[in-house]
């Protein structure tokens, strides 16, 4: 549930939206949709549940693009709501949400899962449902499948991610335990075997590292109207330059552009139609 209000209501307060929005989100599902917007084939691995709400997610993804599989199909659960003020003057957003705390989903059945794996030209994990996510991160990287991580904020689960991983795409936030630094967790997650990694910084330049040498990104100035989801955005927009081919300073820059356009429309789903139009400008990217 999306709010875009005006002010932040105060303590036992209240504020009339502005507009509001329903949609599918989470990290793993707006890059699941930002991936199906850029033309590829989306297919969204999570625990949902038989409730109203987990139809209303379904019906959504399906409008866009995406194809479900939901491993708690058949348990009487139903999908964790989150509540999202957006504010009219600076696009930025507080998000309340339960993060599936309540909800235990294991990887499907090695065979189906397999199946799934051979035809993907990347796969993208976030942390989310722990047991299901480092299972299929393992199934992935068994049949040499590329790994994209979302490391958001630090989790346990990530301990383990990270050397599955092909690809770290980090936050500002993110930081390895002990590290004191976005800087010191990306050496670490090199350290831990990935094979690249990506810090972004908001509206700064992106960082990113490799065995063969680092580089910087810069963003484009943009008028922000709405944040939520930008980096989801931009995760997709990475895997999917990353299932093309593109290289990583070529990956950088595209994720950049297509999420830097997103942050400039108002609501969930009102700019897919364009990115798609950024999309299809030439892969240039401006080094620092």
């Amino acid at each position: 549930m999306v709010h875009r209000i005006d002010v932040l209501p105060d303590a036992n307060g209240k504020v009339t939206a502005t507009r509001q929005d329903v949609a599918a989100g989470g990290p793993a599902a707006n890059a699941a949709v930002a991936f199906a917007a850029l033309g590829g084939q989306a297919t969204l691995i999570t625990g949902l549940g038989r409730g109203p709400v987990a139809r209303i997610v379904c019906e959504d993804l399906a409008s866009v693009g995406v194809t479900v599989i939901d491993v708690l199909a058949a348990c009487r659960t139903d999908a964790p709501v989150s509540s999202v003020g957006v504010l009219e003057s600076t696009g930025e957003r507080t998000v309340i949400g339960a993060d599936a705390t309540h909800m235990t989903a294991e990887p499907p059945a090695a065979a189906e899962l397999d199946a799934l794996l051979t035809g993907a030209d990347v796969v993208l994990v976030d942390g989310h449902h722990a047991d299901l996510t480092e299972g299929v991160a393992q199934a992935a990287r068994a049949i040499g499948r590329p790994v994209v991580l979302d490391a958001g904020r630090w989790r346990p689960v990530m301990q383990a991610l990270i050397p599955l991983a092909t690809d770290v795409v980090a936050s500002d936030v993110f930081r390895t335990p002990g590290a004191s630094s976005s800087a010191d967790a990306a050496r670490d997650a090199l350290d831990w075997g990935a094979h690249a990694v990506v810090t972004t910084h908001g509206a700064d330049p992106i960082d990113f590292a490799a065995a063969d040498g680092s580089g910087r990104v810069e963003v484009a100035e943009v008028d922000v109207v709405d944040t939520l989801g930008a980096g989801d955005v931009f995760h997709g927009a990475y895997a999917f330059a990353l299932a093309r081919g593109a290289t990583l300073p070529e990956r950088v820059e595209f994720a950049s552009r297509i999420a830097s356009e997103r942050v400039t429309h108002a609501g969930p789903r009102s700019w897919l139609d364009a990115i798609r139009r950024v999309a299809a400008q030439p892969m240039s990217p401006t080094l620092d």
